[in-house]
């Protein structure tokens, strides 16, 4: 079955951030595989599109959103090229990621009729995003033709939110990639930590690892910890100690290639992140490249890990708990292999094809009962939206 998709991105397509990074890779295999892909998401500059297959629908704004800057894009302006794009694309399905909050995926849902498919990757109900938009989100979550969470996390969210089910297909990742994988020797050594992230962002965690760092010189002098990711790095270096700062150093936001090598040039990866993960396709990556992991104990880190299993955990934000995991990691060369390759194993799971393959029987369901989206009869969409001032 060859489809033509309309896949719908909430987020500014040229900010770095994993929903982006899940579409455009999602975008990628339905292509290869012989399906026409159009992908409506904000665009900050437009001028610079490299994706052909990405429409622009507008130049997105910053809002807090769970723990961070998401921009998006709403409003009357934003809706009327929603359905520009609804009503030219003839879209066999849509598949609409993050429909709950208030950006272009939501103006879609309500626009569109037809075979409708939603991603939702949110882990958390306490969002004033959602209650701001409530009274336009519960009969929009019964159009859907076909639900998907990307973690038991996110499903239990949406089951407790919207009372309705959806399967778990996670986040995916290309295997391949990560196996041909060369080293960077800047990036090399045995005692080498890794962290990725927005690391101007507490939630990332990054000042708890500095935080375990003393401890770990003490024992191991030798330790250098190498923070890559997006960031104002002068200002994080004044929250460091200074007796601290030849310890670490800061690299800067990574390519897709440059990220690969870092984590198969690292000796361990920690992920200290305090909230606001609803997967943790992070982990994946570095399980890919055999490199072993220490993570806080957040829920979607957890169940990825399986309680320890694939990885070593320490409860969130206790710096002398990551401390001592990472000196008994260090000091462990064979622990180390052994969950760097029980890890390979568990990521091999998320390898594109089979969450892409599981994503398209997705589509295929939603497909049962006719393909075919067209603009909703609805004519005035953006008067069903009915915003809760008191949240």
């Amino acid at each position: 079955m060859k489809l033509k998709i309309g896949i719908v991105c909430p987020y500014g397509w040229d900010t770095p951030g994993g929903v982006q990074i899940h579409i455009r890779e999602l975008s990628d295999w339905l292509i290869r595989n012989g399906n026409e892909v159009s992908v409506l998401a904000p665009v900050t500059d437009e001028k610079n599109n490299v994706d052909d297959f990405v429409v622009s629908a507008g130049r997105p704004v910053p809002i807090r959103f769970n723990g961070s800057v998401a921009r998006v894009l709403f409003g009357p302006l934003a809706s009327s090229r929603v359905k520009q794009w609804i009503e030219n694309g003839k879209f066999d399905l849509i598949h609409i990621h993050e429909p709950a909050i208030p950006s272009i995926g939501l103006l879609a849902g309500w626009a569109a009729e037809g075979p409708i498919v939603a991603t939702f990757h949110a882990s958390t109900n306490k969002l004033r995003a959602f209650n701001a938009i409530a009274t336009a989100l519960d009969p929009l979550i019964e159009r859907i033709s076909g639900k998907i969470a990307v973690s038991e996390i996110a499903r239990e969210t949406l089951k407790e939110r919207f009372n309705t089910e959806a399967v778990v297909i996670p986040n995916g990742i290309h295997i391949e990639k990560f196996q041909m994988a060369q080293k960077k020797r800047e990036w090399s050594g045995q005692f080498n930590i890794g962290f990725l992230g927005r690391f101007n962002e507490k939630r990332k965690g990054l000042d708890t690892l500095v935080a375990a760092l003393p401890s770990v010189i003490a024992k191991y002098p030798e330790v250098k910890l190498i923070v890559a990711g997006p960031g104002d790095i002068d200002s994080a270096k004044k929250d460091i100690p200074e007796n601290l700062h030849r310890y670490i150093e800061f690299i800067g936001p990574l390519s897709e290639e440059d990220k690969v090598s870092f984590f198969k040039s690292i000796s361990i990866y920690v992920a200290p992140n305090t909230g606001g993960e609803s997967f943790g396709i992070i982990l994946g990556e570095a399980m890919a490249c055999h490199t072993p992991i220490i993570a806080s104990n957040l829920p979607a880190f957890v169940a990825l890990l399986e309680n320890g299993k694939y990885g070593m955990l320490f409860n969130s934000e206790n710096s002398i708990e990551l401390a001592e995991s990472i000196n008994d990691l260090l000091g462990n060369v064979e622990r180390q292999a052994l969950l760097g390759t029980a890890g390979f194993e568990k990521a091999k799971e998320l390898d594109w094809e089979n969450v892409a393959n599981a994503i398209f029987g997705v589509y295929e369901l939603a497909l049962s009962a006719g393909r075919g989206v067209s603009l909703s009869s609805e004519k005035r969409i953006w008067n069903r939206l009915r915003f809760n001032d008191n949240d």
